[in-house]
């Protein structure tokens, strides 16, 4: 019995390419490029490069938990500080006390911290008729704002009476008037030589 040629030719190539399978087959499983030094290295440093980034992200996490937990600390912080403020202010109003009258509203806050700014701008001599035309307990709101050197040179330029009035003021903490005495109109201020 004979067997074609072409028969043996196309069983030998069955096995080759089955054997061809199985070859690639078990390299597919194991690296198919040997590694190399470079490789090596490469891949070293791309680890510890995703190791530093993974360390950066937690970093970055752990800041950020402890400024949210730093930020509520601090509103809430905040809200006590006002609540015991307004509760110190109100218990001051029952009582009468003269600090009850120094409360300024924040509006009112805003205002004389503006004006005690614009105050201290301006040049002593040249503020000082102006801040005497003010009322007793302006003068006194916007002096406390004022840094004290700027106070003291503006009541410097002041007459005597209206820095002494002033000064008891801010001595006292509050303009306390006597009953029955009308604010007396300011005298004009004296000049400061320099």
């Amino acid at each position: 019995m004979r067997v074609p040629f072409l028969l043996l030719t196309a069983l030998a190539a069955t096995v080759g390419a089955v054997a061809n399978g199985v070859d690639a087959a078990v390299a597919v499983g194991e690296s198919a490029v040997p590694k190399t030094r470079l490789g090596s290295q490469i891949e070293g440093e791309l680890n510890d490069a995703q190791r530093k980034e993974a360390e950066r992200r937690r970093a970055l996490d752990l800041r950020e938990q402890a400024l949210k937990a730093a930020r509520l600390r601090l509103q809430r912080q905040q809200k006590e500080a006002e609540a015991k403020a307004a509760a110190e202010g109100k218990a001051a109003a029952e009582a009468g006390a003269p600090g009850a009258v120094d409360a300024a509203p924040p509006a009112e806050e805003k205002r004389y911290s503006d004006l005690a700014r614009i105050f201290q701008a301006m040049k002593p001599a040249k503020a000082a008729p102006v801040f005497e035309k003010l009322s007793a307990d302006v003068q006194f709101q916007v002096a406390q704002r004022m840094r004290e050197r700027n106070a003291a040179l503006m009541m410097q330029a002041m007459s005597p009476d209206a820095a002494a009035t002033l000064g008891m003021a801010l001595a006292r903490g509050g303009m306390a008037q006597p009953k029955g005495a009308a604010a007396t109109p300011a005298k004009p201020a004296r000049s400061v030589s320099r």
